[in-house]
């Protein structure tokens, strides 16, 4: 017989309303502006931390803030990957990074992924999962 892990046998045990209700509160997962839907990570907030979203920071373009959940309460925490999926950034506060650590990341990593966007502005290009087009 197979175990459910415990936290799923919780899930699954709530009723249709409570089940929707935590789903608005703590989502499974986030659409991000280049429309992937990209799983939120809820373990840090056994110690009291925000949830993470591991993203490439190309399809974070368009977003001017971090996101947030519990209605609005928590910002997510961010950590931001390159189109190698290897750490960029990590930050709640995604306005702050746009302005002061973006034009570094952008300035350094133009060259090693050529093929990937670097817009000068990042909250009005538009994001994608994809390299540039031809």
């Amino acid at each position: 017989m197979a175990r459910l892990p415990l936290g799923r046998f919780l899930l699954d045990s709530l009723d249709w309303s409570l089940r929707s209700r935590l789903d608005a509160l703590a989502p499974e997962r986030l659409e991000v502006p280049s429309g992937s839907q990209i799983r939120l990570d809820y373990t840090p907030c056994l110690e009291g931390r925000p949830p993470v979203l591991a993203v490439k920071l190309q399809e974070t373009f368009g977003w001017r803030e971090s996101p947030r959940v519990a209605e609005g309460r928590v910002a997510v925490l961010l950590h931001l990957l390159s189109p190698a999926r290897r750490p960029l950034q990590v930050t709640a506060d995604l306005a702050s990074f746009w302005a002061n650590g973006y034009p570094d990341v952008r300035k350094e990593m133009r060259g090693r992924y050529p093929k990937h966007p670097w817009p000068v502005d990042p909250t009005t290009a538009e994001a994608t999962a994809r390299t540039k087009r031809r």
